[in-house]
């Protein structure tokens, strides 16, 4: 069917006849963010609206989505440029999975859609608990780090360079005058929160790991 065929095709293809899906993944989004946002409120009926508003960040942020696309094998099934090798390190696979909720949205319904969110996503990939531990802003953990033990952090805007009709951007970590990872990214935000996490990594400072 076409609007699945559109939810699986990212921009870079689209020049092939092809329509991206970029529509329906604003859609999608939308849906999924009512989802999540109702599963909360109902599971959790004693925790503050803060609470909820957190959980629902950390259910949906791009990275979490993009890596529960790749388990579902999203990744064999988005049809976008395999030579542009940035995309393959970005979120597209995330951005796909949001589209398919938007196609369902619209092919099937509210509650088909409902229904794909808690049996394909949340219940095979979200470990609820697990999650509440999650930290998924890496900038702000690395600058908590730095100011605990003393440490002069850094972001730096490295590169700026055109692929295709759009701009990439290289954001380092600066850690003490040493550059200690790099992230490249469309935009600066993603490209510093990349960099970010490959620096916790490099560090120790990633998941259950801890460093002075």
């Amino acid at each position: 069917m076409k609007l699945y065929e559109t939810a699986l095709s990212h921009r870079s293809i689209t020049e092939h006849n092809r329509e991206s899906n970029e529509r329906l993944e604003y859609l999608g989004d939308a849906v999924l963010g009512a989802i999540v946002g109702d599963y909360l409120y109902h599971k959790y009926p004693g925790r503050p609206e803060g609470y909820l508003t957190e959980m629902r960040s950390k259910m949906v942020n791009r990275q979490q989505l993009n890596d529960i696309a790749i388990k579902m094998g999203l990744r064999k099934l988005v049809h976008y440029d395999k030579y542009n090798s940035l995309l393959k390190i970005s979120h597209i696979f995330g951005n796909a999975l949001e589209a398919l909720v938007g196609a369902i949205y619209l092919d099937r319904g509210y509650d088909k859609a409902r229904q794909f969110v808690y049996q394909s996503i949340i219940a095979p990939y979200m470990d609820m608990e697990a999650l509440e531990h999650t930290e998924i802003n890496h900038k702000n953990k690395l600058y908590g780090w730095a100011n605990k033990y003393g440490h002069q952090l850094e972001f730096e805007l490295v590169e700026e360079e055109m692929k295709g009709a759009r701009k990439v951007f290289t954001v380092a970590v600066v850690v003490d005058g040493k550059i200690i990872s790099t992230g490249k990214a469309y935009n600066k935000k993603d490209a510093g929160q990349m960099a970010a996490r490959l620096a916790l990594e490099k560090l120790g400072l990633s998941e259950h790991h801890t460093s002075a």
